[in-house]
């Protein structure tokens, strides 16, 4: 059997046959808004924005066991999704089972920071007019923080600065100036607290 971690769309499409979901936490690594999409969640002409992970205290999401004679097909199919900006490595992961916890070895997808999809930085304007405007073949960033949005509070761990970008974006979308640049939104940026 072969563990994936999923702390983004994964969680809530991971679009693969899985034996168990669980509830798991990554150590040394947060979310953050890091990554342009050209493809899911927009175009090259129109990117989207979406979360990867960057060095940070930890991270909440699920954990998906496959079973090993469908390891190949699930990396493979992991490998195209995620595309050429992320890397896969395989890390310790703290998975929830029956209240208790186990660590398992689990194949994380990384964003590769040399790649022009990776974002050290952005400001807070720029990030909410990517949500509200990236459009791909997945659906919109827009979307995608709604979806994101939910399942964390499925998990029990609502993040008031993600419903603060959120609410930037709506307000954007309703012709408003998008995010405080001394708000929740703006410290965003550079990644969500878990």
């Amino acid at each position: 059997m072969i563990w994936v971690f999923g702390y983004g769309s994964l969680m809530w499409r991971p679009g693969f046959e899985y034996a168990e979901r669980r509830p798991a936490t990554l150590r040394g690594y947060r979310r953050a808004f890091c990554r342009y999409s050209l493809r899911h969640r927009g175009t090259e002409e129109s990117p989207g924005l979406v979360v990867g992970l960057v060095a940070g205290e930890s991270c909440r999401g699920y954990a998906f066991r496959v079973a090993e004679e469908k390891r190949r097909e699930v990396l493979e199919y992991l490998d195209d999704r995620e595309g050429a900006g992320y890397f896969r490595r395989c890390l310790p992961l703290e998975v929830e089972r029956n209240g208790k916890c186990s660590v398992e070895e689990a194949w994380v997808y990384l964003p590769d920071e040399a790649h022009r999809t990776h974002i050290k930085a952005i400001e807070p304007e720029r990030m909410v007019r990517l949500i509200a405007t990236g459009r791909g073949k997945s659906g919109t960033a827009h979307d995608y923080l709604i979806a994101l949005i939910g399942v964390l509070e499925g998990l029990g761990r609502p993040d008031p600065e993600l419903i603060e970008v959120l609410r930037a974006v709506e307000r954007f979308k309703r012709g408003g100036s998008g995010a405080d640049p001394r708000g929740p939104a703006a410290r965003a940026v550079n990644g969500v607290p878990q």
